[in-house]
């Protein structure tokens, strides 16, 4: 694949992945689902796996990633905040009928705001985003006019601030921070879960966007 991205809805469907790739390198956003399956695509792709970055600490959106960073031997991110939540987050995996996580579960490395080459060609700016989670980030790449936003944002609505470490003041700074941006209008905007959105339809239809 060239420099591009992609959607994925693993399943059990629930949360939005994404695949971003550069030649036959590639990187996963949010690895929800089944280990397996992932490996499975990357197989029959003739991918390279060269990271994990997760927007946030919740169950839903890391499932596959200490698993498939362990299988691959890569590095898998999240910012340090979260941390407490890889083991809070069992009884919602085991909901989806996912394997949960152990004590000595391999550890993500830190992330935090700044800029950061993912894959040749491919630059990333990380944003700290706490109010869904303390540890929240949201994901800008200029290149592929993609912002990956977790669940500070979604298509008609925002995040819930009711799990642990959730502040409804801090998501709304977090929402600000994006708007503040001023990113083009055409920019593709990825969401934790639902449907995609652009920068412009956010501007114009969804209230929360402010």
């Amino acid at each position: 694949m060239q420099n591009s991205f992609e959607v994925i809805k693993m399943a059990p469907e629930n949360t939005n992945s994404i695949l971003v790739g550069s030649g036959s390198d590639c990187v996963i956003f949010d690895a929800w689902g089944h280990a397996d399956s992932w490996e499975r695509l990357l197989q029959d792709r003739h991918l390279n796996l060269r990271a994990i970055y997760s927007t946030h600490g919740h169950g839903d959106h890391i499932s596959a990633s200490p698993y498939l960073a362990e299988r691959f031997g890569i590095d898998w991110y999240l910012n340090h905040k979260d941390l407490p939540l890889i083991l809070w987050s069992n009884f919602l995996l085991n909901s989806f009928g996912l394997p949960g996580f152990s004590e000595n579960i391999l550890s993500p490395k830190d992330l935090q705001s700044g800029e950061v080459n993912i894959l040749p060609g491919i630059d990333m700016k990380v944003y700290e985003a706490p109010g869904h989670s303390k540890g929240g980030l949201f994901f800008y790449l200029a290149s592929l006019n993609l912002l990956i936003t977790g669940d500070t944002i979604f298509h008609n609505g925002f995040g819930r601030t009711d799990l642990p470490g959730g502040s409804t003041t801090e998501l709304k700074q977090s929402i600000s921070k994006i708007k503040a941006l001023n990113l083009p209008e055409n920019t593709y905007v990825v969401h934790g879960h639902d449907k995609d959105s652009t920068i412009g339809w956010l501007n114009k239809y969804n209230e929360y966007f402010a």
